[in-house]
């Protein structure tokens, strides 16, 4: 079975940083595209970033651009999300995902256009 398993949220000061993980296992994690999405309570599931499966191209939301950047070691098996200059709206339970046997230049910023999630790990930035 494929499991992704997110590991790094806690709780940060505004303006701080924090460096997210999730790590891939039961599938060869190369030839697959990865996501990171955020929900906070009472909130729609939000696009944060995406990487192909190359690693070459990478996509953010716009609430994001400039401060945050994605990144994967296929031979870990693991995608990373480097979140900088946090500020307290993003507090969210971060979830990454994956869709994988894509080609090498896909991506996408719906939620639904992925098959594979993690439990998530709570990002609480305090004002």
């Amino acid at each position: 079975q494929v499991q992704l398993v997110e590991s790094g949220g806690g709780l940060v000061q505004a303006g701080g940083s924090l460096r997210l993980s999730c790590a891939a296992s039961g599938r060869t994690f190369s030839n697959s595209a990865m996501g990171w999405f955020r929900q906070a309570p009472g909130k729609e599931r939000e696009f944060v970033a995406a990487i192909n499966w190359s690693g070459g191209r990478s996509r953010y939301g716009d609430s994001v651009k400039g401060r945050f950047t994605i990144s994967r070691d296929n031979a870990k098996n693991t995608v990373y999300l480097q979140m900088n200059s946090l500020k307290p709206e993003d507090t969210a339970v971060y979830s990454c995902a994956a869709k994988w046997t894509v080609g090498s230049g896909w991506w996408s910023d719906q939620a639904y256009d992925y098959d594979y999630w993690g439990q998530g790990t709570q990002v609480t930035v305090s004002s």
